[in-house]
């Protein structure tokens, strides 16, 4: 045991220095990424809608086309990530989303907002996959669900803390002659360039450049990931080895996209239509909400999630993924959103809804540990790209499609009941799929309770 000692100081001391050095800088950055993504969620009930005449379905066309654009450049973007080095494009990617979203100030009519939606989408092309695959090459597969829960914090953060910040700013009408909704746009678009131009200088490619870490814990992560990535090559044959076409067939990539799309559309379908949601709670039950009230009421289910969240992966992490860490959060999910339907108060319906978001946001970091314990390199970069492309596809399905059924059918019993049905379909996939394949993973080791194959 005695003889160990020193390797697993140099490990702790090595994942306790990555997750404060980069973890919440990358966490910034998503939570940023996310609030410009979803600002359009705040402004459309609270001006937008009723300036530029949007219905239902045109503003959830509006939302959705945002992954549209996304898709075009997704895998693209990622292979040039894995190419150029993360601190270059992610700084890049940062600075151009920045600069189109504040275009969304000075936004006159729908057709505008369309075109500066698929734009934002395109500027944003490989964010969050390319998040994923830098943080996935920092730290060893049985730290990885810590590492990414801590990052995924940022986003039902983003909710608690962007929707009162997006209240107030609302809040802000007449300032610079703008519509408070207009202000908001302004200002929460412009801390993305700001960060952009930072990235450029503080993050760093890989632990073997790393000044801020010791020779011993360079060399450590050094040795451990080339060591894991050789494990990875052996144990599962071309499906591990860094080529583009390993990630394209791979059963497995597919049936965890599927997954993915069903979480997604569900995290979408609440992000965009939350807050219309809770808009229509003043004339269903014949109450007023001010413009900061409709604000910390769509922020109240995201304070649990996150809490959910960061316990949940903690425990996977030191027990052991399992298949119920994902499967579970699902089938709570799929059954708990349509229930929300039957609440008789608003009290009652966002309790139910903050079930559904814990379900989600409990599920989403655990499930990103997966793809990168059995490809890596190239392959790493195209599938975890691959995966995000199908929550993309659910990004817009979910937004467009569940503003059509509302204007279809007058209500949101049909939409909340679809979104049920995907989840529902994710925990059956993600069940089959353990049935059948394992991740290629390594057993656990005893001391560290490392993550396990799903079972």
């Amino acid at each position: 045991m005695g003889a160990h000692a020193p390797s697993e100081a140099v490990e702790r001391t090595a994942i306790k220095k990555v997750s404060v050095r980069l973890v919440p800088f990358v966490a910034l950055m998503f939570f940023v990424n996310y609030l410009d993504r979803t600002a359009v969620s705040f402004a459309e009930p609270n001006g937008m809608g009723q300036d530029l005449a949007l219905t239902a379905a045109q503003f959830g066309f509006a939302s959705g086309i945002f992954f549209l654009g996304y898709i075009v450049l997704e895998v693209p973007s990622n292979m040039a990530l894995h190419r150029f080095g993360a601190r270059r494009w992610l700084a890049r990617i940062m600075v151009t989303w920045g600069i189109v979203s504040l275009l969304f100030t000075w936004v006159s009519n729908s057709e505008q907002l369309y075109a500066l939606r698929f734009l934002l989408g395109v500027a944003e092309a490989g964010f969050f996959p390319g998040a994923i695959l830098f943080l996935s090459q920092w730290v060893p597969a049985r730290h990885r669900t810590k590492i990414l829960g801590l990052f995924y914090l940022a986003q039902p953060l983003t909710t608690v803390f962007g929707a009162p910040l997006a209240g107030w700013l609302i809040g802000r009408h007449g300032l610079f002659g703008l519509e408070g909704w207009r202000v908001m746009f302004l200002f929460v678009s412009l801390p993305a360039i700001v960060l952009g131009v930072v990235a450029w200088f503080y993050l760093i490619d890989k632990p073997a450049d790393a000044k801020w870490l010791t020779s011993a814990e360079r060399d450590w992560l050094t040795r451990e990931l080339a060591a894991e990535n050789a494990r990875k090559t052996g144990h599962e044959g071309k499906h591990a080895k860094g080529d583009l076409k390993a990630a394209f067939t791979s059963g497995r990539v597919w049936i965890l996209a599927v997954v993915y799309f069903g979480f997604v559309y569900g995290l979408y379908a609440l992000a965009f239509f939350l807050p219309t949601i809770i808009n229509g709670f003043q004339e269903q039950y014949d109450t007023t909400f001010s413009v900061m009230d409709k604000a910390w009421i769509t922020a109240i289910p995201y304070l649990p999630a996150a809490v959910v969240l960061f316990f949940w992966t903690r425990h996977a992490t030191r027990h052991g993924t399992r298949t119920w860490h994902v499967a579970g959060p699902a089938v709570v999910g799929g059954l708990s959103i349509p229930l929300a339907l039957y609440m008789g108060s608003p009290t009652a319906t966002v309790a139910v809804i903050t079930v559904t978001a814990c379900a989600i946001f409990a599920a989403l970091p655990v499930f990103w540990s997966v793809p990168s314990r059995f490809l890596t390199g190239a392959a790493a970069a195209a599938g975890i790209a691959l995966i995000n492309t199908a929550g993309n596809i659910a990004g817009f399905a979910s937004s467009y499609i569940t503003g059509w059924l509302k204007d279809w059918t007058g209500a949101y019993y049909v939409p909340l009941y679809l979104v049920g049905f995907f989840m529902l379909l994710s925990a059956a996939l993600m069940i089959w799929l353990a049935t059948r394949h394992r991740t290629g993973e390594p057993a656990p080791e005893p001391e560290h309770q490392s993550l396990e194959a799903l079972r």
